[in-house]
């Protein structure tokens, strides 16, 4: 009775101790248990693209929205999104609507909302001629350019592909628009994106905390960007600190092996319990741990603590960045310099070039749901699970929001910032 008893519960604990895990590192691609299907599917974002439709229905056309949002209040942030015309899907709609819905009347004064549309001919952009657009936003940006230099721009639209001139190039037109505000700090997001309800809050603490940080790093509270957005896929267990891996490892198993050694040698009545088969076991037990800690994942084990990390490398793509003024010109003028390539690519280069700090806002406080490339068809060697490249840059601890929670923490946030006014 007992063996089978035993076995029985043997069973039921290895069961539950596979659930466990599966429910806790399926969502994280740094673990050997990680699975597509659970990870890429998309709970608080879709919550959150519904908010942002029920935001636009009602608001777009109110007297109201649209004579509060000339508000003289000072500005804190200028918010640029460059949008181009996708064949046959459309993002526009839900990263305005994100960033907008639930913003409080004073939040949104604070704002100086900016959507370029960078064609030559901006009608062939379909929300370019919706009056929800220009009611939402502060300014619809075209091109205003000499004749010379729009015909240039023509030039690149001609040439297709992957746009690694005119990509430079609008992202420098939105980025000038924006420094011509003067206003501290530029938020620049791609067009494909939706926010949590909560990013503007939670942006301007993470922009305090980085200037804390980054003047206790440098002695001067200046940084290059702030990044809102992150794939954890590149926070893994990277090769290049592969040897870091082996020696905590072994010097993990050297602790046991040295305390089995010390308790046999001093304590003569372990070897009863001590033998040269347990210890075997013993040390076969302690290497499947080691073996089960990186196959748990990184994200897992040793995820980023809340709140603003430095992150100097494998920061992945350039959905969001918030620059301070002065050093978003700064890089505009490198990015003019380089003229082709590609924002992220470059963007670290000049960072690396210039020894400047990086921070990021963990969790990501956007989402990507890009599912189609605005360049290229990216269906090709680097597309994986049966998802094209663009549908995998994806931040997972997104998708763990709770849109009651994060309604709770914004009004609670909104009140204590009313009672301080």
């Amino acid at each position: 009775m007992y063996p089978r008893l035993l076995s029985a519960v043997l069973a039921f604990v290895a069961l539950a101790t596979v659930y466990s895990i599966h429910s806790v590192t399926s969502r994280d691609p740094t673990s050997l248990f990680f699975n597509p299907r659970t990870a890429y599917a998309p709970a608080y974002s879709t919550i959150r693209k519904e908010q942002a439709e029920a935001f636009i229905t009602t608001t777009a056309n109110s007297t109201d929205y649209i004579n509060a949002k000339k508000n003289e209040t000072k500005k804190k942030l200028c918010v640029g999104i460059p949008s181009i015309a996708r064949e046959g899907v459309r993002y526009l709609r839900d990263s305005v609507g994100s960033l907008l819905a639930g913003l409080t009347p004073e939040e949104r004064s604070e704002i100086h909302f900016v959507v370029f549309i960078p064609h030559s001919d901006p009608t062939i952009h379909p929300a370019y001629t919706e009056d929800w657009l220009p009611n939402l936003t502060n300014e619809l940006l075209v091109y205003d350019l000499p004749e010379d230099q729009l015909n240039h721009v023509k030039q690149m639209e001609e040439e297709g592909g992957l746009y690694l001139e005119k990509g430079i190039f609008d992202y420098n037109y939105v980025v000038k628009a924006c420094h011509k505000q003067e206003i501290p700090y530029i938020a620049i997001f791609e067009d494909d994106i939706v926010a949590m309800d909560g990013w503007y809050h939670r942006t301007l603490a993470a922009i305090t905390e980085a200037e804390t940080l980054s003047a206790l790093k440098k002695e001067s509270p200046d940084f290059l960007y702030l990044r809102l957005f992150y794939t954890e896929e590149f926070l893994g267990w990277n090769s290049e600190s592969w040897g870091t891996y082996l020696m905590y490892s072994s010097v993990a198993f050297a602790i046991l092996v040295s305390l089995f050694a010390y308790l046999r040698a001093k304590t003569p009545s372990t070897k009863w319990i001590l033998t040269n088969r347990a210890s075997l076991a013993w040390s076969s037990l302690c290497v499947t741990l080691i073996a089960l800690y990186f196959a748990l994942g990184r994200a897992t084990v040793l995820p980023l603590p809340a709140g603003v990390n430095y992150m100097p490398q494998f920061g992945c793509c350039a959905q969001g960045f918030v620059f301070p003024r002065n050093k978003a010109i700064e890089l505009v003028r490198y990015l003019e310099e380089r003229r082709v390539g590609f924002v992220d690519v470059l963007t670290e280069e000049y960072a690396d070039k210039n020894d400047e700090l990086r921070w990021a806002i963990t969790p990501s406080v956007i989402q990507h749901v890009g599912r189609k490339s605005s360049k290229v068809d990216d269906f090709g060697p680097q597309s994986k699970h049966g998802l094209s490249v663009a549908e995998t840059i994806w931040n997972f601890a997104f998708e763990k929001y709770s849109s009651e929670q994060l309604r709770r923490e914004h009004r609670g946030v909104a009140q204590r910032k009313k009672k301080d006014s």
